[in-house]
């Protein structure tokens, strides 16, 4: 299936002189996941009052590309470094629902946006990835297979609010287009679950 984390080892190596100046800086894992979440805060802002500030809009797609960075480089860190923790882990995994909640949320504010398709779109996300951390519970590892994972739907926000940053949306086209999302999140969730179920 595509997806955004199968170019994450060649997104890691191009983070590698970040991460390794990150360190000497004093820099530990969990101090860049608590600024993934802080940085998802003031992304969601922005989000929010994009209908009176319009360069909100543009602020989205930079915010998460920043944001995807930060989630690469935390988890480098713990590894590299040996900084791997239980508070880590749980930082990471409630940190990934947070976030993506603080931007998923302030996505009401666009026009056209049906709250219903939303608000499912929101509840698949976060089933998905429960879904993942149960392959690591009845597993070997943790599940990031299928489609429209976390990176995706990131990806997905900023190119959404990249569009409406220069033209708007059709009603039919934006919401469809979450249907369509939202299916592939389903489709990912039964894939983790499957493997997490066969390599138990």
């Amino acid at each position: 299936m595509i997806s955004f984390y199968k170019i994450k080892p060649k997104f890691q190596k191009l983070l590698k002189p970040i991460l390794v100046a990150l360190f000497r800086f004093g820099i530990t894992a969990n101090q860049i996941t608590v600024s993934s979440i802080v940085l998802s805060f003031f992304i969601g802002i922005s989000l929010w009052f994009h209908t009176d500030y319009r360069w909100g809009l543009l602020v989205v797609p930079i915010g998460l590309l920043l944001r995807m960075a930060l989630n690469a480089l935390d988890g480098m860190m713990a590894r590299t470094y040996n900084m791997q923790s239980k508070l880590g882990e749980v930082l990471n995994e409630i940190g990934d629902v947070i976030s993506d909640l603080f931007i998923f949320i302030p996505m009401t504010q666009i026009k056209g946006l049906n709250h219903e398709l939303l608000a499912f779109f929101i509840g698949l996300s976060i089933i998905n990835e429960f879904a993942g951390f149960m392959g690591k519970l009845i597993g070997k590892e943790r599940r990031y297979d299928g489609p429209m994972g976390k990176s995706d739907r990131a990806f997905l926000v900023g190119i959404i609010c990249c569009i409406l940053f220069f033209r708007p949306i059709g009603l039919i086209i934006i919401n469809c287009i979450f249907i369509g999302a939202s299916s592939l999140i389903v489709l990912s969730t039964v894939i983790r679950l499957k493997k997490g179920l066969r390599d138990g």
